[in-house]
């Protein structure tokens, strides 16, 4: 019996499972980083030109040809659209007409005029029919100059039916179509010119000092969040929207460059320095202790956390802003922050380090 005892002693023995390794959890970390503390707004905004052209044709008439769409970029003189020139090659024809008949009658004058006045210096005429040949003369001349003047006229409302842009820009908008009927001066262009671009932004009328008073503005575009660029406010509306009851507020680009585009959608931020430096985590990052914030501090000698205590300056709609309790380059743990225990070993996770 006793060897019986001893043989399932030693079964049992066998049958325990071996002591298991403690857990080794991958984390992701993040480098405290203690910078002055700038309090920031953030501003949907959309990149649209300074300075922008309404265009039209400076005389009445039906649009035959149109060469452009809205979206396309044009250069310094290119033709937009024509009108028919019909109407207007008939009127140069018949001022020319009146210029040469003007023309005729000017030589005639002329020739009379100094026929009468030989006769008048050999005492052959009186002197006032010499002047009233003098006076025919002057009529002559001031008809002439008066059909060369309607020539002219007439020769630039032919070249009026091709409209040309003065300057390069994109086009806007377009208000016409081929067989339309315009009336001078009406738009059918707009034109913006991208030389200079800036940002509108709509801001709440509690904002506006915010706005007003920051000590510094930066843009950057939502294709390429990370680039920022410097900005400058330019202008205040006068008066609130009256259906969303804000205001525009118009922020120059100061040194943008071929990546802004007209339209493209931004992310204003509007900062303002305060007294104080903080560091900037994640809210993921924040562990909760007897109710109080904690964070997670990663040793590099042991590979082991500790739960540090901290002040919250300030909650954000994606961070924490922290005043106290963390020192300049102490690594912090900023996800799964819940799974850890004290002096836990973690694995940090290539290339994810912050």
């Amino acid at each position: 019996a006793s060897d019986v005892y001893k043989r399932q002693a030693l079964t049992s023995g066998c049958d325990q499972d071996p002591p298991q390794e403690p857990l080794i959890r991958p984390v992701l970390t993040q480098l405290v980083d203690i910078k002055p503390y700038w309090q920031e707004s953030r501003y949907a905004g959309e990149v649209k030109a300074r300075y922008k052209m309404a265009l039209g044709f400076r005389i009445n008439g039906k649009i035959i040809e149109r060469f452009v769409e809205v979206g396309d970029v044009v250069e310094p003189g290119a033709l937009l659209a024509r009108l028919d020139p019909q109407d207007y090659n008939l009127q140069l024809m018949e001022a020319e007409g009146g210029l040469a008949a003007a023309s005729a009658e000017k030589k005639k004058a002329a020739s009379d005029l100094k026929r009468y006045e030989q006769l008048y210096k050999d005492k052959v005429v009186s002197a006032t029919e010499w002047q009233n040949y003098s006076n025919a003369f002057a009529v002559a001349n001031a008809r002439y100059k008066q059909a060369e003047a309607q020539v002219d006229v007439a020769r630039n409302q032919t070249e009026y039916t091709s409209l040309h842009t003065d300057k390069g820009g994109v086009i806007t908008a377009l208000d016409m179509e081929v067989g339309q009927v315009i009336v001078a001066g009406q738009t059918v262009v707009n034109l913006a010119l991208p030389q200079e671009k800036e940002v509108v932004i709509a801001v709440a009328e509690n904002r506006l000092n915010e706005v007003r008073y920051a000590d510094d503005i930066k843009i950057s575009l939502w294709i390429n969040p990370d680039k920022f660029y410097k900005g400058k406010v330019r202008e205040f509306s006068p008066g609130a929207d009256p259906i969303t009851r804000t205001y525009s507020v118009k922020i120059s680009l100061l040194d943008a460059d071929a990546e802004v585009q007209l339209g493209m959608t931004t992310t204003v931020l509007v900062l303002e320095k305060k007294q104080g430096e903080v560091t900037r985590l994640p809210l993921t990052a924040i562990y909760q202790e007897n109710n109080k914030p904690a964070v997670w501090v990663y040793s590099d000698t042991t590979s082991q956390v500790h739960l540090q205590p901290v002040q919250v300056l300030e909650y954000q709609y994606d961070a924490v802003l922290i005043n106290a309790g963390l020192n300049q380059g102490e690594r912090v743990v900023t996800a799964g922050v819940h799974k850890l225990v004290k002096d836990q070993k973690v694995r940090l996770l290539q290339g994810h380090e912050l």
